[in-house]
């Protein structure tokens, strides 16, 4: 009997005999390959671009200094208790969408369009930073073959305006006077400049034409990236550790190893929370896992470890390197590298390996993030919420298409023209909410169906779910005012969608829609 509840519930049994019906998704994912993933999406912009500005600070907080360290061990606590709420629902619920998903066999359909809503934000808007991030990489890498963008084509309005009033202002760096270039030598239409990032929109149109073609070749050009972005921060940690200077560390003129206390620390660690997201991109391949009781709770639990001891020592050598006041920029290891004491041409092929490192490990974030939204768009426009256009899949490929396209013009578009700084704490709350909305789910799925199969169960319950929500909001509390603005407004849009159109079409109340299309393998 069809339920007119918002609060209807989806039992794992059901979803499992549609995925059954329908031929699922082609599982041929294991434990390695998840873990890759994981770490694919993990290691990119957030430590390779926005740990400068958890360091230093900004108008808005103050920056951690060499106590960043602490920073990623705050997040990665917070994390670590979310991972094994993920990792509980993804061997229990083996099914494509992750949160989404796991929050409709939990807690109801409503919740699961606000999280599956919610989830745009992390992979499509999260995507458009990681984009914005490589871009910058990919352009300070060019400059070691002798090519130099024009800025007006690698940069955007704001960050090109802000670098123009810095100079007027009497900055003198090189890094200003090259992105103000874009305000006043861009061609014009009018009075308006014409300020485009064409790289951060070109590397998605790329990847979005790979992830058409299909998830091994996917899995497997993920796999080369990962191997070489981890050999190149190893690479930054061995030559790194021989260009410390001690008295960086704890210099009292610039307030010592935390300049700004535990405030600087929290608000630190609300940044580079952008660091950690990933992990749980593992849960969305949920249903091309060989053996996901076994194999899901190893790759989102290795990918988190493995990712937090990078973090750590790649922190502890950055700051060592040179004065944290120094760090404020968006390639804080190539800064580090400028400021260092070392043989000049050591330095600059260092420079160069640190710069094709960060285009490869961006490149892996946009790879793996642009897999899971269209597979999130696929589970929500199965279960009817969504136009069911977006479970169409290709007829060759097997792959969801129309997703998958239509994410890609969407992160390349806006790519083109958005602010790194924004994109990330709109990323980082809306993550942080899926975060409390899951581990919500396992306290309240424990205590209505404490007999259900668990392959994986979460420890204390519900006092470990309960810590990961209480570090998730805290951290939620660290980010600016606006950006719980722009966040209300995102949910509010959503829920009006919801009313508009899902509601209507759920299969859940109105029973299975016909669709033509096969679903992908």
């Amino acid at each position: 009997m069809a339920s007119t509840s918002i609060f209807a519930r989806k039992s794992v049994a059901d979803a499992e005999r549609e995925v059954s019906r329908a031929g699922g998704l082609k599982r041929t994912l294991g434990k390695w390959h998840l873990t890759a993933l994981g770490v694919g999406a993990t290691i990119g912009a957030g430590i390779f671009a926005t740990t400068g500005t958890a360091i230093v600070g900004d108008a808005a907080r103050p920056g951690a200094g060499p106590a960043i360290v602490f920073s990623f061990l705050l997040t990665a606590i917070a994390c670590g208790f979310a991972a094994l709420c993920y990792a509980e629902f993804a061997a229990m619920v083996p099914i494509a969408g992750s949160a989404y998903t796991y929050a409709y066999t939990s807690i109801g359909e409503f919740v699961a369009w606000i999280i599956g809503w919610d989830l745009i934000i992390e992979y499509a808007v999260g995507n458009i930073g990681v984009a914005i991030g490589w871009s910058g990489h990919f352009r300070e890498l060019l400059t070691h073959f002798g090519v130099s963008l024009p800025a007006w084509l690698a940069t955007d309005y704001r960050t090109a305006h802000d670098a123009f009033t810095a100079l007027a202002a009497g900055a003198s760096d090189p890094g200003t006077q090259y992105l103000a270039s874009a305000w006043s030598a861009s061609p014009r239409i009018g009075t308006l400049p014409v300020i485009f990032n064409l790289p951060a929109f070109a590397v998605v149109a790329v990847l979005t034409v790979i992830l058409v073609k299909g998830i091994k070749e996917s899995a497997n050009s993920n796999n080369v990236m990962v191997i070489l972005k981890i050999g190149i921060i190893l690479f930054f940690l061995a030559v790194g550790v021989f260009l410390i200077k001690p008295e960086n560390y704890n210099n009292p003129v610039t307030g010592g190893f935390a300049p700004n206390g535990f405030a600087g620390v929290s608000a630190a660690a609300a940044i580079i929370f952008f660091s950690y997201i990933g992990f749980d991109a593992v849960s969305t391949a949920a249903e091309e896992a060989k053996d996901p009781a076994r194999d899901m709770p190893f790759g989102i639990i290795m990918s988190l470890i493995i990712c937090t001891v990078l973090y750590i020592a790649l922190s502890l050598v950055l700051t060592g390197i040179a004065p944290w006041q120094q760090l404020g920029t968006p390639e804080p290891m190539i800064t580090a590298l400028q400021f260092a004491d070392g043989p000049a041409g050591l330095l600059r092929f260092s420079r160069f390996i640190i710069a094709l490192g960060a285009v490869a490990a961006m490149g892996s974030v946009l790879l793996v993030f642009q897999l899971g939204q269209p597979r999130i768009f696929f589970s929500m426009s199965r279960d009817g919420l969504l136009p069911k256009v977006l479970s169409k899949v290709h007829p060759t490929y097997r792959t969801p298409y129309v997703g998958t396209i239509l994410t890609g013009l969407f992160v390349a578009t806006f790519a083109g023209f958005a602010n790194i700084a924004e994109v990330v704490d709109l990323t980082n709350i809306g993550t942080l909410f899926a975060f409390v909305l899951v581990s919500a789910g396992v306290i309240f799925l424990r205590y209505s169906e404490p007999d259900r199969h668990r392959p994986f169960r979460v420890p204390g319950v519900p006092f470990t779910p309960l810590i990961s929500i209480l570090a998730c909001l805290y951290l939620m509390l660290q980010l600016p005012s606006v950006t719980w603005v722009r966040f209300g407004i995102w949910l509010v849009v959503g829920v009006v969608f919801y009313f508009v159109y899902g509601y209507k079409n759920s299969v859940l109340r109105h029973g299975p829609r016909v669709n033509a299309s096969e679903t992908p393998r």
